[in-house]
């Protein structure tokens, strides 16, 4: 969607002016691997009009193939406008303006599996599933298990509003949930959505993903993950591959299923601009650190940097764009971003130097590290 933001704080009927800006759970993911050097590809749906330009144009800045953007003629680009308070408190006001938008209008008939075959990692989120009937169809499509299919990460992202019922969404997003492979979702949402209490009862409700991020605000993260083998041709979750088994499918009742790992990582803290598209980049930077093969400490870490680019700057990004829209339609984003090396530093950092990392606005910039400052 395109979305405005106030130009002072306050409520929108007070509003004078507001500025364009993008947002959008996958697009937000998207845009953050390609800046992290990942070769994205964003596959939506937008209006034949300004606001759809707008859309494929600024997404594609980033380094992102949007050549699988498919454009309604009948239908308009979704718009949004919020508040810049925190979504948490009575202050925050968010106005949709998607009804009937182009993106509502995706479904297996306008995005079969063909137009993500070729991905090693497929990333969705809950909030496409409640937009319309068909984009629920189209979302159960693409997390059934089948031959050759790419791993599916899932970001729950239950927003009680978009459901007619909040118990339905929960219940559906449960569903979607159970047929991925990595899972991101909120100790809070979880209780909301599914009435489970800490990390270890949503891991208890949700055994099915190989990999499940259970995320707790401002502490940190916990990762659950099932020690699989490796398959014949040497891939493990770390290395995702569009080829071979969802490691997500269900065992046989016979087999013996591992243990999980379980790794906790504290969340650096932050100076906080605004919260939104936070958990959409942690999703990037977990990602990000899943394609390179890292330790699952050092994924969490790059999420909680990811993040906190993300609630240091005004809109859902933390960063600008990598570069102009790729010259061909596959282009690939470069693989060594100025991004990545500033993270790995401050990945590498001891448990104590991490532990005093304080973050705030102009962090992002390459060089101006804040390891060592104090609150």
């Amino acid at each position: 969607m395109v979305t405005f933001l106030p130009s002072r704080p306050g409520r929108l009927a007070d509003a004078p002016s507001f500025t364009r800006t993008i947002g959008g759970a996958e697009s937000n993911v998207a845009c953050a691997l390609a800046v992290a050097g990942h070769r994205v590809k964003w596959v939506s749906q937008v209006g034949q009009d300004g606001f759809g330009d707008h859309l494929v144009e600024a997404i594609g800045a980033y380094g992102v193939d949007v050549s699988a953007v498919g454009r309604d003629a009948l239908r308009p680009t979704g718009i949004y406008f919020r508040t810049a308070t925190d979504r948490a408190t009575d202050e925050h006001e968010v106005v949709y303006h998607r009804a009937g938008s182009a993106a509502s209008a995706m479904s297996p008939a306008t995005v079969g599996p063909d137009a993500v075959g070729d991905a090693r990692v497929l990333h969705l989120s809950g909030i496409t599933a409640a937009l319309s009937d068909d984009c629920l169809a189209l979302m159960r499509e693409l997390t059934a298990p089948r031959e050759g299919r790419p791993t599916v990460s899932f970001d729950v992202n239950f927003r009680p509003g978009l459901w007619r019922e909040a118990s339905h969404g929960g219940g559906v997003l449960l569903e979607l949930a159970r047929g991925a492979d990595l899972v991101f979702v909120g100790a809070d949402e979880a209780e909301e959505a599914w009435g489970v209490a800490g990390p270890e009862a949503v891991r208890a409700l949700l055994p099915e993903p190989a990999t499940l991020v259970v995320k707790r605000g401002g502490r940190g993260a916990v990762v659950f993950e099932r020690d699989i083998p490796a398959r014949p041709d040497g891939h493990t979750p770390d290395t995702p591959t569009g080829t071979g088994t969802p490691t997500g499918t269900p065992t046989p009742a016979d087999a013996v299923t591992p243990a999980d790992a379980v790794t906790f990582a504290a969340a650096p803290r932050v100076d906080v601009v605004a919260p939104v598209g936070a958990g959409d980049a942690f999703a990037a930077g977990f990602l990000s650190g899943t394609l390179r093969g890292l330790p699952v400490r050092e994924r969490i870490r790059h999420g909680h940097l990811m993040a906190a680019a993300a609630l240091t700057a005004p809109g859902d990004l933390g960063h600008p764009p990598a570069r102009r829209p790729p010259a061909t339609p596959h282009a690939a984003a470069p693989r060594r971003s100025p991004w990545i090396a500033h993270a790995d530093r401050l990945v590498a950092l001891d448990d104590a130097a991490w532990g005093r990392l304080h973050l705030g606005p102009g962090w992002t910039r390459t060089g101006a590290d804040q390891e060592g400052r104090t609150p």
